[in-house]
């Protein structure tokens, strides 16, 4: 009775598993370092990309001391709820639907969120919402406390992981371990649900019960998530 009661909730907990959870990354990146950061974390996770490219091409943000980068900021700051307020981007075909986790990659642009990105979670924040939601910025120096209040604020609804991830300039070289730590930090395989992760080193094997709780050991018996894997025993 005990094995056949075992087996019941093994078949139940495997059906209540979305197993089409996808993860969504979005970018902007206007230097490069986005996309780095892009490429090295689509290493480690299986995720589908999509890039957020300006309407206008070849403006100089950074000329006459960032003077274009702060006028489109500032008109955002002035009129937050206003559609004009935002520099038009390309067309967005990739269906939010499709995805239970959308990473957001941004440049940090005078303590805020790159205004192109904005604009993005400007026009689709509220198909965000209830979805996990994390947040990786890209900054010469600054904190990235704006960045994380423009995205709170342009997706409210949005299920927000732990922790949020800063590179700046001093460690971008460093960014696949930072990442690595940051994916382990915030659980992203069991809060995904996601059960496959590929990493570009070698770490020691990590062990969840379900509730996404670490363990000290390998459990003989019972469900549980190992490096990303569901193990049952």
């Amino acid at each position: 009775m005990k094995i056949l009661l075992f087996f019941v909730c093994t078949m139940l907990t495997l059906l209540c598993t979305d197993v089409t959870a996808k993860t969504l990354v979005v970018y902007y990146s206007y230097t490069g370092n986005c996309r780095e950061i892009v490429t090295t974390l689509t290493s480690q996770i299986q995720a589908d990309v999509l890039e957020i490219q300006p309407a206008e091409k070849g403006l100089k943000y950074e000329a006459n001391n960032y003077a274009l980068g702060t006028q489109l900021l500032n008109a955002i700051k002035a009129n937050p709820n206003n559609a004009s307020s935002y520099p038009a981007i390309d067309p967005v075909t990739t269906s939010l639907n499709d995805y239970e986790t959308i990473i957001i990659v941004t440049p940090l642009w005078w303590s805020q969120m790159a205004a192109n990105m904005q604009t993005y979670l400007f026009n689709y924040g509220s198909q965000l919402a209830g979805k996990n939601i994390g947040l990786i910025v890209s900054s010469a120096s600054s904190g990235i406390s704006g960045v994380v209040a423009d995205c709170k604020r342009l997706v409210p609804e949005g299920k927000y992981f732990s922790q949020n991830l800063w590179i700046n300039h001093s460690n971008h070289s460093k960014r696949a371990i930072l990442i690595q730590n940051w994916l382990t930090s915030i659980n992203y395989n069991t809060v995904t649900g996601i059960s496959e992760a590929k990493s570009t080193t070698t770490a020691p094997a990590r062990i969840y019960d379900l509730a996404g709780r670490l363990l000290v050991e390998e459990p003989s018996k019972g469900i549980y998530i190992k490096n990303g894997k569901k193990i049952i025993k």
